[in-house]
């Protein structure tokens, strides 16, 4: 992985409209279509199936804003900080391993569509990183252009 692979910082917001509309008042941020709904993950404790939502930003660089799961890791961080960086992976697996054997710990884990895994892992300061396969960006990069559902 590089820092250049780096693609999205994600907050997760305690309102969520307003957390959309004071973007897009004070820095001019214009928002995709919301995406998103019950999803299985497994988490430390076992599977679940959660309700997940977010929007991106059509505008860079790019923002990710999601609902809050209360309860699960998908709380706002540190109040209102930013939640992760979201990362492309030419291997989830293999880059989620060599994460881990710097002392991240696996947090959750899903498949996306099409099959494509996501992995979130949490490092030792407590910054949390998103690791998305890199064969889902041609999908995300047309719902962004478009800022429609079709990611």
């Amino acid at each position: 992985m590089r820092a250049e692979d780096q693609f999205h910082l994600g907050i997760v917001a305690r309102d969520f409209e307003a957390t959309l509309a004071e973007f897009s008042t004070a820095f001019g941020y214009e928002w995709c279509a919301e995406i998103g709904g019950p999803v299985p993950v497994t988490l430390p404790a076992g599977d679940a199936v959660l309700d997940m939502r977010c929007v991106y930003s059509r505008t860079s660089p790019r923002l990710e804003i999601v609902r809050r799961i209360p309860g699960t890791l998908w709380e706002p961080a540190g109040g209102t900080g930013i939640h992760h960086a979201g990362y492309w992976s030419d291997d989830v697996v293999a880059d989620s391993a060599e994460l881990v054997r710097h002392g991240f710990a696996r947090e959750a884990s899903r498949t996306g569509p099409g099959g494509t895994p996501f992995a979130f892992l949490r490092g030792t300061t407590g910054f949390l990183v998103e690791l998305v396969d890199r064969s889902a960006q041609p999908g995300l990069e047309k719902y962004w252009g478009e800022g429609g559902t079709n990611a």
